[in-house]
C-alpha cells in the first residue's frame, strides 16, 4: 500500500477532556476530518447570567472544506447539545441511531435549522464511509438507549472511539453490548482507543440498571402515600423501570417537566418506552386520585432552582405541592459541580417531612462502568496508543493507570487536554501541537459575545457593585453647571450612608476644579482623574472596590 507513507493522522478533542460535559473529538485522516460527538456544558458558578457553554470550533470552521461529518454516540445533552450552534457555521451530515436523532430533531426544530441539516440514520451494524475513511460501529450500553461506539478503519490500524459505556450483563431493554464485535476489532488491530473516563476511580463493577429497578419497585410496593420520582429526563431505561413498577402497583403516573415530557414522546414514538395503554394521567387529574394511586415523574434530581422539583418543595407549583406524607425518591447522582443544590433540595423535603430515598439507596446506577468494565475494553481492545477521555484530569490519570495494568506502554498513553493533538504516521503516535480551542459561552441569544472581560465585570458588579457619577460642565469656562450627582447600585444603601455620598461629592467637585485651573481638558484625563481619587477614597472608607462610571457632559 503506497499510500502508508503519506496518510497522517491526527486525534485530538476540542472539549470533553478536563472536564464533565461538551465532548467533541476529531480524527483526521489525511485530508478528512470526522467529528466525534457534539455537546454542551452547563456553566459553573463563576460564569454569571451563562446558560450553556459550548466548544470553541474556530478549527472546525477555518477547515470546513474537510469537515466530513459529525457521529454521534448517543442522545445525552453532553454529546448533543452543541448541535445547533456548531450547525449553523458547518453545514455537514450528522450521523446517528433512531433515538440520538430523535432527540437531535427535536432540538434542531426548537433552533428552526431542521429543514437546512442532513441527518443520516445509523444502527450498531451500519458500515459507512465518510470522505474516504470507512467507519463501523458497536452496541455499548448506557443510561439512554441506542448508545454506540465507533470504529474509524485507517491504513495503520483502527481508530476506536467506546462513546459513554458500561459493561450491563442485565440490561433493561435486553440488548447488550456487542462484546463479540469489540474483540474482533481488537483481534484486527487497534491504533488508538479513546474511552469513557467518568469512573475510572472507582473500583469494582458498576451495578447493572435492573438491580435499580427492583429497588424502585421495592418502594413502590412499601409506600402508602403518594410517590414523586426524579431522574434524568434522558434515562429512558431508568423511566421504563418507574412504569414498570408503577404498574406493578397499580399507581398512574403524572409526568412533570418540559424536557421529562418531550423526551417520554420521542421514546414511545420511536418505540424504545413500552407503557400500558392508560398508565399516563394528566397532572390536574392527580388530585382526583386517592395518594397510593398516583406516582408523579419529574425533572429536577440536579436541584436546579427552576426546576418542577424544586418548585413543588417550594409550593411554588400550579398544581402539585409536595407533603409530609409523600415519598421522593431521588433516582441519580449529583454530576460533579451540583453537589450544593442537590443537598439543599433534599433538606427542604426533609424539612417538609416528606421520606427522601436517594444515595445508596439501590435507586441510582450510574451509567458509566467502574474500573473492572474499563479494564475489560482495555482487553478487548488490547490498543497501541490509548487516550482516556470524557473526565476531569484526575479521572484521565486514574484511567492511565488501568491502561498501564492491561499492558499498554505507559510511554503509549497521552493525557491530553484540550486542543492537544496526537499525531501518528507510520504506526508511531506524538504528541505535536495545538489548534485553537477552548469555551463559548451562550448567554440568551447570543453565542460568544459574552467572553472574559463582559464575566470579570459581572464578577466585579456582583461583588461591590456600581456608582455613576453624573456631572455637566460648561463648555467655555469649564465651571461645573450641575452636580456632581452620584448614583449607587449594589455599593452601599443610600439612606445610611449619607454622609459618605456628600463626601464623595464635594471630592469630584474638588477634583475637577483642580483639573479645570490646570488646563486638563481633556474627556478620558477627566474621567480618570475622577475614577481615582474616588476609588482610592471609597477604599479607605469602606476597604470595597465598587465599579465607578463618571459620566461628564457638557452645556
Amino acid at each position: 500500500m503506497s499510500n502508508e507513507y503519506v496518510e497522517k493522522i491526527r486525534v485530538f478533542a476540542l472539549g470533553g477532556v478536563g472536564e464533565i460535559g461538551k465532548n467533541m473529538y476529531v480524527v483526521e485522516v489525511g485530508e478528512d476530518i470526522v467529528v466525534i460527538d457534539s455537546g454542551l456544558m452547563f456553566p459553573d458558578d463563576d460564569m454569571l447570567g451563562i446558560d450553556i457553554v459550548i466548544p470553541d470550533v474556530s478549527y472546525l470552521v477555518e477547515n470546513a472544506d474537510r469537515v466530513r461529518g459529525i457521529i454521534l454516540t448517543h442522545g445525552h445533552e453532553d454529546h448533543i447539545g452543541g448541535l445547533p450552534y456548531v450547525l449553523k457555521k458547518l453545514q455537514v451530515p450528522v450521523y446517528g441511531t433512531k433515538l440520538t436523532l430523535g432527540l437531535v430533531e427535536e432540538k434542531l426544530k426548537e433552533a428552526g435549522s431542521l429543514k437546512s441539516s442532513t441527518l443520516k440514520l445509523i444502527d450498531s451494524n451500519s458500515k459507512i464511509t465518510i470522505g474516504a475513511v470507512n467507519v463501523s460501529f458497536f452496541r455499548t450500553n448506557h443510561s439512554i438507549p441506542d448508545s454506540v461506539g465507533v470504529c474509524i478503519e485507517t491504513s495503520q490500524g483502527a481508530i476506536v472511539h467506546t462513546g459513554d459505556f458500561k459493561f450491563d450483563q442485565t440490561p433493561v431493554d435486553g440488548k447488550r453490548a456487542d462484546i463479540g464485535k469489540m474483540s474482533a476489532i481488537g483481534e484486527k488491530g487497534v491504533l488508538c482507543l479513546l474511552s469513557d473516563s467518568t469512573n475510572a476511580e472507582r473500583p469494582g463493577s458498576t451495578a447493572s440498571e435492573s438491580v435499580i429497578g427492583q429497588g424502585i419497585s421495592e418502594v413502590f410496593q412499601e409506600t402508602e402515600g403518594r410517590i414523586i420520582v426524579t431522574t434524568f429526563a434522558s434515562n429512558v431505561h431508568r423511566i421504563q423501570q418507574v412504569i414498570h413498577a408503577a404498574a406493578k402497583a397499580n399507581r398512574k403516573v403524572a409526568i412533570i417537566g418540559r424536557s421529562m415530557i418531550k423526551v417520554i414522546t420521542i421514546a414511545t414514538k420511536l418505540g424504545y418506552l413500552k407503557a400500558p395503554k392508560d398508565i399516563f394521567i394528566e397532572v390536574d387529574e392527580v388530585n382526583k386520585l386517592k395518594p397510593h394511586q398516583v406516582a408523579i415523574l419529574t425533572t429536577g434530581s440536579q436541584g436546579e432552582p427552576m426546576s418542577a422539583l424544586t418548585r413543588m418543595a417550594k409550593k411554588a407549583h400550579r398544581q402539585i405541592a409536595i407533603t409530609d406524607e409523600d415519598t421522593v425518591i431521588i433516582a441519580a447522582s449529583p454530576i460533579p459541580g451540583n453537589e450544593k443544590s442537590v443537598s439543599k433540595i433534599i433538606d427542604q423535603l426533609y424539612r417538609i417531612g416528606a421520606d427522601v430515598v436517594y444515595g445508596q439507596a439501590k435507586v441510582h446506577a450510574s451509567g458509566h462502568g467502574s474500573q473492572e468494565e474499563l479494564k475489560l475494553m482495555l482487553n478487548l481492545m488490547q490498543p497501541k496508543y490509548f487516550i482516556p477521555i470524557h473526565g476531569e484530569f484526575r479521572m484521565q490519570c486514574a484511567h492511565k493507570e488501568l491502561g498501564i495494568q492491561t499492558g499498554v506502554e505507559p510511554q503509549n498513553i497521552f493525557l491530553i487536554d484540550k486542543g492537544e493533538v496526537v499525531e501518528f504516521t507510520k504506526g508511531q503516535g506524538r504528541k505535536s501541537g495545538k489548534v485553537p480551542s477552548g469555551n463559548v459561552l451562550i448567554d440568551g441569544l447570543g453565542i460568544g459575545d459574552v467572553g472574559n472581560i463582559v464575566l470579570r465585570d459581572r464578577r466585579l458588579l456582583s461583588k461591590d457593585g456600581i456608582l455613576v457619577v453624573v456631572v455637566t460642565l460648561n463648555k467655555q469656562t469649564g465651571d461645573i453647571v450641575s452636580g456632581p450627582d452620584i448614583i449607587s447600585r449594589g455599593f452601599v444603601y443610600v439612606r445610611e450612608s449619607e454622609k459618605l455620598l456628600i463626601e464623595a461629592n464635594e471630592l469630584v467637585a474638588v477634583t475637577l476644579k483642580k483639573c479645570v485651573t490646570e488646563n486638563v481638558n481633556e474627556w478620558s484625563s477627566l474621567k480618570s482623574n475622577v475614577r481615582e481619587v474616588l476609588s482610592r477614597f471609597l477604599f479607605e472608607k469602606t476597604k470595597r472596590r465598587p465599579m465607578i462610571l463618571p459620566i461628564i457632559m457638557e452645556v
